[in-house]
């Protein structure tokens, strides 16, 4: 019970992925307790009563939720390959892209999907998108992190493993090599790492998740 460490979630999560991802760059070892998001447990319920949504991390009985809060909950707990800078202006702006990352990004990726491609969501998704391809060409690094994986990376999870799934169950091109070469080359090197591919689930089940949830199946 010295270190007990539990992580409450499903596999196909993009938010679950990435706690899972900070937690085999610390080499922390824990229990993954599998969620049924129809039929949630007493257990989420009770661990997170504001959102009662996964994940979750609980760490020695105590419960931390949403996904970047506990992704940098697990970088000042456990040693090892820091997640977040330790210089305070480059933390500052990690967290400002993880939060570009998340509100920005995410939600008009999603809309350019939900809405079949239609022409101007698309482009919005783009626009989101361009961001971060901007950045990545202003840092010239393998990583938004620089030689390694930071929160950022962890926050654009979505980016390098869900947006392509999506496009082969949807036949929507969101996220195009062309118009993406930075994106695409970090996706490849993200997706390729030890401590990501061992956190991701098969990709067949998430475009398999896709075509069912948008009609495709």
């Amino acid at each position: 019970m010295a270190n007990e460490v539990k992580l409450h979630g499903i596999a196909e999560s993009l938010f679950v992925c990435g706690v899972k991802t900070a937690l085999n760059l610390k080499d922390v070892k824990y229990e993954f307790v599998v969620e049924d998001l129809s039929n949630k447990s007493a257990d989420l319920l009770k661990y997170n009563p504001v959102y009662k949504k996964v994940p979750v991390l609980v760490h020695n009985g105590n419960p931390i939720s949403e996904s970047l809060v506990i992704v940098e909950y697990i970088d000042e707990v456990w040693k090892g390959v820091p997640i977040l800078p330790q210089d305070a202006y480059e933390k500052a702006q990690a967290r400002f892209w993880a939060k570009v990352v998340n509100d920005k990004c995410f939600p008009a990726v999603v809309n350019a999907f939900s809405s079949n491609g239609e022409e101007q969501a698309v482009a919005e998704a783009h626009e989101a998108l361009q961001f971060l391809e901007n950045e990545l060409k202003v840092k010239g690094s393998k990583f938004f992190g620089g030689d390694n994986i930071n929160l950022v990376d962890i926050a654009a999870t979505f980016v390098a493993f869900w947006i392509g799934a999506a496009e082969e169950a949807l036949g929507i091109e969101v996220m195009s090599k062309h118009k993406f070469p930075k994106l695409t080359e970090w996706s490849d090197n993200y997706i390729n790492c030890q401590a990501v591919k061992d956190s991701l689930p098969p990709r067949e089940n998430v475009v398999s998740y896709f075509k069912k949830r948008f009609g495709k199946a």
